[in-house]
């Protein structure tokens, strides 16, 4: 299985983008992309130097602008990707990248809403010098019993050996005088505390453009930064990346779910690195590409063409199943046993792992076509559970 992602901000350096807007085909599209923006992206990739690059309200449409046109240069007829890719996922903001790739949003919708997105996150960090911080190595539960102790937040978890904590200035500097044993501390060069309570003012403004965004459900399984569910709700998807920006990244909770879905293969979008060298670490046995420069690009397609596998959500209109959003043990519920039409929202199970159960919905309901598990069958992350017709001459 083919799992593509879509790195976060920190991936960006100076002048990556030189070499891709050498291609007359992406430079145009990546010019429309910062049009759509309002931002001369290709100045900002090619000529602007670190410290500008940083900023936020110019990393977030820089990395999503390069990672939906880079992603449409390794599947030039699109469709073709959905033939392929088994899953994607998106790290922070690679999110907006992968939901668009989905086929959740358009690029120009996941344009508008990461440059507000940046801009309100820069916005916010204004408010309290806030920062964060990698902690590299250390026991799991002493570093975050050491997190927790300063008044910090996890902010990531990157997976084996990496902890991002952020919070103000002040608790960093105590965190930094107190470090867990055999931890290393490492500053992270970003503008404010991500994905902490320092960023919730940021929720509310991209919640209230999100309200007038339309959504299509995805095309294939769209693995959550939350919790490592798999979503197949278009506006479900659209939800948790805003509320993402408020709340801490469990990559590694991603990477479990990857491992479930039996991934062989993952591709990673320019600028690439940082999340398949996450990769290497925890999935042992997996091969990886860091597509980093156009010259790539045919051994990239060799690459997605060895691992691809159709997810099974192209050939079916997604509107018509539910699907499991993890590993486990399905259990049907009474409602829907008894029932031959079921209401929007109406819960049609749960699925039960080993760290949790997920109660399943329906989010548009309609007649059961057909049950395709059983109670007590083991599902997988994205499995579809059950066909749905929708009513009303639709």
């Amino acid at each position: 299985m083919l799992v593509v992602v879509a790195p976060g901000q920190g991936a960006q350096t100076p002048g990556f983008l030189q070499p891709w807007l050498e291609d007359p085909r992406f430079a145009s599209r990546f010019d429309w992309l910062s049009t759509v923006a309002g931002l001369d992206l290709a100045h900002y990739g090619t000529e602007a130097d670190a410290d500008t690059i940083r900023q936020t309200e110019i990393a977030q449409p820089l990395l999503v602008a390069t990672g939906l046109v880079a992603v449409l240069e390794v599947f030039p007829h699109p469709s073709d990707a959905f033939e392929q890719v088994g899953a994607v996922a998106g790290h922070s903001v690679g999110e907006i990248a992968a939901a668009t790739g989905a086929r959740v949003i358009t690029a120009e919708q996941a344009m508008v809403l990461v440059r507000e997105r940046g801009r309100a996150m820069a916005e916010a960090a204004g408010v309290t010098p806030t920062g964060m911080t990698a902690v590299l190595g250390g026991d799991r539960e002493e570093v975050l019993a050491a997190i927790d102790k300063h008044g910090l937040t996890a902010a990531n978890d990157n997976g084996p050996g990496q902890i991002v904590a952020a919070g103000t200035l002040e608790q960093l500097a105590a965190f930094a005088d107190e470090p867990p044993t055999k931890a290393r501390l490492m500053p992270l060069s970003v503008a404010g505390a991500f994905h902490t309570r320092h960023m919730e003012p940021a929720v509310g403004h991209l919640a209230g453009l999100a309200r007038s965004v339309s959504v299509h459900d995805p095309r294939t399984r769209v693995i959550s930064n939350r919790d490592g569910k798999v979503i197949h709700d278009g506006r479900e998807v659209l939800a948790r990346i805003v509320g993402q920006i408020a709340s801490p990244v469990r990559w590694d909770l991603c990477l479990e779910t990857m491992e479930d879905l039996g991934v062989t293969g993952i591709l990673e979008m320019p600028p690439a690195g940082t999340l398949t060298g996450i990769a290497k670490r925890a999935l042992k046995g997996v091969e990886t590409f860091a597509l980093k420069t156009p010259d790539q690009l045919d051994a990239a397609r060799e690459f997605c063409a060895k691992h691809g596998e159709s997810s099974g959500m192209n050939t079916t209109p997604t509107w018509r199943m539910v699907v499991s959003p993890a590993k486990g043990t399905f259990h049907i519920s009474a409602e829907a046993e008894a029932l031959d039409v079921l209401p929007a929202g109406a819960t049609i199970g749960e699925v039960a792992s080993l760290r949790d159960r997920t109660a399943i919905t329906a989010a548009h309901g309609g007649e059961i076509v057909e049950w395709l598990v059983h109670d007590g069958d083991l599902v997988s992350p994205g499995q579809p559970l059950i066909r749905l017709h929708p009513q009303g001459g639709y």
